[in-house]
């Protein structure tokens, strides 16, 4: 098979020729479905169909595609199709998981290569477009609220038809909790077992002696919190000096020379603060040379955030933005949505956390958590005039991780602890509420 660059946080398998093959399953399931049409999918089609330079990009984000490149999905229609079958199902696992990855992000699947268009650029930075999709992606997040999507919550095979997959299963069955647990950067250490199941149970909320470990839904068990106990900040790295990790992630960049504008969409992707910000009166507080930490979640890990520092909550924003819009220099490089994570900072839904550090060498900073594709649910759990203590809950992605960033004000030297790693897109998790840095004086 022909293995391309590995896709971080594995939402998408790396091997091209299975995804292809879970496409085209996707495509045939689809097009025999009797599933009505959802009024979102409805809406955004006439939409296109409505607005002749939507229709064309829409249109040619498929032409475009070179030949030699077996896109599966041949024009818009077919994609919308899929979507709407997407809208009512849970993604399971599959018993290749460990040499393909998960199929996590499967409309992100479906526009693959149409994303790397000129006419998937137009289409997807487009303020309709991304209008219509944030109503799609709720419609389906309601779904995978409710107890119809706990079907994918089991051990063994699942209850209802899942043809696009390969030997799919629960995932509370034995290679997908091996999944989880390999995960676990403390896995057999201490009292963290090494045993998948016996992993899962000593670290996340569940009730494994219930139906479906007690999880109401997908989403239940998609935003897991961990057992009291259970990474928890350790006194040493009380001291006000230290910084610790706002999410269960790995690092991705870390830059000391980010501007307030900088030309995101270049090689390189330099951060440009006042987009990032989408333009907070905040925002003015900070300046060129700030400091920006950047780390990406991974599909099977914990999915909520916490603060990074003690402090006073002083501003909050949810910022709509783009779903599927990847860097233009990226082409069609298929793990272009991965390599786009600095660009999508500045375009993608987001959520911002401006707090003020009670350490004055750190002061004002930022938490951006930072959706991308279907994980584009950022939820708030904190209001400004709330005080939280380092590692406290500040709010959650739903079905999903993506990537978030820690901003910085010039002047505030951190000592960063990136756990015997370099930033990139082959590091591992680092435990939320573990150091990651310390304030030089």
């Amino acid at each position: 098979m022909n293995h391309v660059k590995y896709r971080i946080g594995k939402w998408l398998p790396s091997d091209r020729d299975f995804l292809n093959s879970w496409i085209e399953k996707k495509v045939n399931q689809a097009k025999n479905s009797q599933t009505p049409l959802n009024p979102a999918i409805a809406d955004l089609r006439d939409a296109i169909y409505n607005d002749p330079i939507l229709y064309m990009s829409f249109t040619s984000m498929y032409d475009e595609i070179p030949q030699g490149y077996n896109e599966p999905v041949k024009n818009f229609e077919t994609m919308l199709l899929i979507m709407n079958q997407i809208l009512q199902e849970a993604p399971c696992y599959s018993k290749i998981e460990d040499t393909i990855g998960l199929v996590g992000f499967p409309i992100n699947a479906i526009l693959d290569w149409a994303m790397g268009t000129s006419g998937g650029y137009l289409a997807f930075t487009n303020s309709v477009v991304n209008e219509k999709l944030s109503v799609i992606l709720d419609e389906w997040k309601q779904f995978l609220q409710t107890s119809a999507s706990q079907y994918v919550l089991v051990n063994g095979p699942v209850n209802q038809p899942q043809p696009d997959y390969t030997n799919p299963i629960g995932w509370f069955s034995p290679e997908a909790l091996e999944a989880i647990a390999a995960m676990d950067p403390l896995r057999g250490q201490g009292n963290d077992p090494q045993d998948a199941l016996a992993n899962f149970i000593y670290n996340y909320q569940c009730q494994p002696d219930q139906p479906y470990f007690g999880f109401k839904s997908w989403d239940d068990f998609f935003t897991r919190e961990f057992n009291p106990g259970i990474r928890e900040v350790s006194p040493e790295d009380s001291d006000p000096s230290v910084i610790v990790n706002a999410c269960e992630s790995a690092p991705y960049n870390c830059v000391t020379n980010a501007m307030m504008r900088d030309k995101f969409w270049m090689k390189g992707q330099p951060y440009s603060l006042i987009d990032i910000m989408d333009n907070h009166p905040l925002a003015e507080q900070f300046g060129d040379n700030s400091t920006v930490y950047q780390a990406f979640l991974c599909a099977k890990t914990y999915h909520r955030w916490n603060s990074p520092v003690d402090g006073k909550i002083v501003a909050i924003q949810n910022v709509p933005g783009t779903y599927y819009a990847e860097a233009p220099v990226e082409g069609y490089d298929p793990a272009g949505p991965n390599d786009s994570q600095g660009y999508i900072a500045e375009l993608a839904a987001r959520a911002l956390i401006f707090i003020q550090s009670d350490n004055e060498k750190i002061g004002l900073m930022c938490f951006v958590a930072i959706g991308m594709a279907e994980v584009s649910s950022c939820e708030i759990t904190v209001n400004p005039g709330d005080y939280v203590r380092k590692g406290d809950p500040i709010g959650t992605f739903h079905f999903g991780g993506s990537t978030h960033c820690l901003i910085f004000r010039p002047g505030v030297n951190i000592n960063f602890d990136f756990h015997g790693q370099t930033p990139s897109l082959n590091t591992y998790n680092i435990p939320v509420k573990a150091r990651i840095g310390v304030v030089a004086d």
